[in-house]
């Protein structure tokens, strides 16, 4: 059971969770650090990317397939590696990741109005908070949410997917519906997870690891949130 689920009756025991509590708090600010700075990062290199040459070179030529699949290559190596590299190399990877994705998300300041794109990063900013600060105050297990949302994601991928040759509007709005639901549930699971993780870590030195990749998670969530209301003020304004 999760440590701060037990609340020691010793007075002593009470120190430590005293203890435990503050640095569940660091752990959680610590990860809430970096996913924003890489945020932060991926919102920069996007702009700069998007109003150079660089831009329209890259997403004018088939370089917009490494672009975009650069990122996930990044995901799946620090996911399978996280554990035998050391903590400065995963940290350096984030931010190369956080970069790259930057690149990848460029063409969204040439497709999309600024006004559309401050709305949904201020949407997707109030759902994830609110999502987040629900998993981590709640003390209701969300092991069957993130099941389901899991699942979930796995429908909206394959029908991505058929939409890319099916070209549907409809399609496009119900998946990007359906994301936001899906994204917010497993940010609110995320928060909980990661809790948990530090509970079982606590008092190894993995934490600056977990860290890491608690905010990889997190920034995925956020990402994703953003894309899909994205996808939506886009659409909306269309019609």
């Amino acid at each position: 059971m999760a440590l701060w689920a037990n609340r020691p009756a010793a007075a002593g025991a009470r120190v430590d969770q005293d203890v435990f509590d503050a640095g569940l708090r660091a752990h959680m600010l610590r990860i809430y650090n970096y996913m924003a700075v890489g945020l932060g990062l991926t919102g920069l290199v996007s702009f700069l990317v998007a109003n150079s040459p660089l831009g329209a070179a890259i997403f004018g030529s088939p370089l917009r397939w490494l672009a975009m699949l650069a990122p996930l290559g990044f995901v799946f190596f620090m996911s399978f590696k996280a554990d035998s590299i050391s903590f400065a190399r995963l940290q350096g990877l984030f931010w190369a990741f956080c970069a790259v994705m930057g690149v990848s998300m460029a063409s969204i300041f040439m497709v999309f109005a600024g006004a559309d794109i401050a709305r949904a990063f201020f949407s997707a900013a109030s759902v994830f908070a609110a999502a987040s600060l629900w998993g981590y105050s709640t003390r209701k297990s969300l092991d069957g949410i993130g099941s389901f949302m899991f699942v979930g994601l796995i429908g909206i991928v394959v029908a991505s997917l058929i939409n890319i040759f099916v070209g549907s509007t409809a399609l496009q709005f119900a998946i990007s519906i359906a994301a936001v639901v899906i994204f917010t549930g497993l940010t609110a699971w995320d928060t909980q997870r990661l809790k948990e993780q530090y509970a079982e870590n606590y008092g190894y030195e993995a934490a600056g690891k977990l860290a890491v990749m608690g905010a990889l998670s997190l920034y995925l969530n956020f990402i994703n949130l953003f894309q899909s209301m994205l996808m939506l003020f886009g659409m909306s304004r269309d019609e």
